[in-house]
């Protein structure tokens, strides 16, 4: 699909806005809203890439962003510089994809998805029982914190994952898992060596959320190891996808824009109830727009010429039916 140049001109104008943000504000509380935005913004990407593009759904995923934070945070306060540490995590997280993805992806389907989860459970058990409950930073970093280069580091992070993934939408590879998404016996009828290809795509999504896990490690002044391997980042990210259009390369950034705006209305007005009301609200969106808020967008010009052609039809009807009458 052609991008028009207004798209272009949007897409350009908000990329400056980004860049742009922390000289304009010093107020963290927008800066930690838009770190938030880019955080999830390239976790859901990553799941996009083997869930969205190859159709491998992976309920497992929070065990690579542990991976990567842990073991970006434990070198980054034993000395080593956050832009070493944070490649080491991320290799970390492919690492552990390729040890898991080898056998795991021999299953297929909901066994594919319920093997990714029990071995996210028990990364998650295991971490809980062996390393201490809470790690903060050290005085002197944390006299030296400042959220401008983590919110630098995300926005980085985020546009690497987008471009990652438009490269490969358009690519042989990204046209071999469209075809496995669609039919995986035909994909490898036609020569597509469907579980390379899911390997492959495995161990990039993984090495990308190990990244996302990375940042969010060097975010944080404490950190809880166990919350790091915690589901909930697994199935925000599919919140995420299946809001901004799976399948797509902006449905993450336009799925984690409306997650955390519905998300943080609904736990200020409706402390209580936002949760079941949060979740109530996604059901219908899902059902309302199947293929998310990008789908939705893209087929907003098709809409208007089908309004109008319906419009301009009743009104030559009505024109005719005047003629004919007496």
């Amino acid at each position: 699909m052609r991008i028009s140049a207004a798209v272009r001109a949007m897409a350009l104008a908000g990329a400056a806005a980004l860049v742009a943000m922390p000289a304009f504000t010093a107020a963290s509380g927008v800066l930690n809203w838009g770190f938030l935005i880019l955080l999830y913004t390239a976790l859901a990407q990553s799941w996009n890439l083997l869930g969205g593009f190859g159709g491998q759904v992976n309920l497992g995923h929070a065990a690579f962003f542990g991976i990567g934070a842990l073991a970006t945070r434990i070198l980054w306060l034993h000395g080593m510089a956050v832009f070493a540490a944070l490649p080491a995590g991320t290799a970390a997280a492919a690492a552990a994809g390729l040890v898991i993805g080898a056998p795991g992806l021999r299953l297929r389907g909901p066994y594919f998805a319920v093997g990714t989860l029990a071995v996210a459970e028990i990364l998650r058990i295991t971490v809980g029982n062996i390393l201490p409950e809470v790690s903060s930073l050290p005085a002197a970093r944390l006299a030296a914190y400042a959220i401008a280069p983590r919110y630098y580091l995300a926005l980085g992070l985020a546009a690497c994952v987008t471009i990652t993934a438009r490269m490969l939408a358009h690519s042989r590879f990204g046209y071999g898992l469209a075809a496995m998404r669609e039919d995986e016996e035909v994909a490898e009828a036609i020569g597509v060596s469907t579980f390379r290809y899911k390997l492959l795509a495995f161990i990039i999504s993984s090495g990308f959320a190990g990244a996302a896990g990375g940042v969010f490690g060097y975010y944080h002044l404490s950190f809880y190891p166990q919350f790091a391997f915690n589901p909930v980042w697994t199935f925000d990210a599919l919140l995420i996808t299946f809001l901004g259009g799976v399948g797509t390369v902006w449905g993450p950034l336009a799925g984690a824009v409306v997650f955390l705006l519905l998300r943080e209305v609904l736990a200020l007005r409706l402390v209580e109830l936002h949760l079941l009301i949060f979740g109530v609200l996604f059901i219908l969106i899902v059902v309302a727009l199947p293929g998310g808020f990008v789908e939705a967008w893209r087929s907003l010009p098709v809409m208007r010429r089908e309004l109008v052609r319906e419009a301009s039809n009743s009104v030559a009807d009505s024109v005719r039916r005047r003629r004919r009458s007496p």
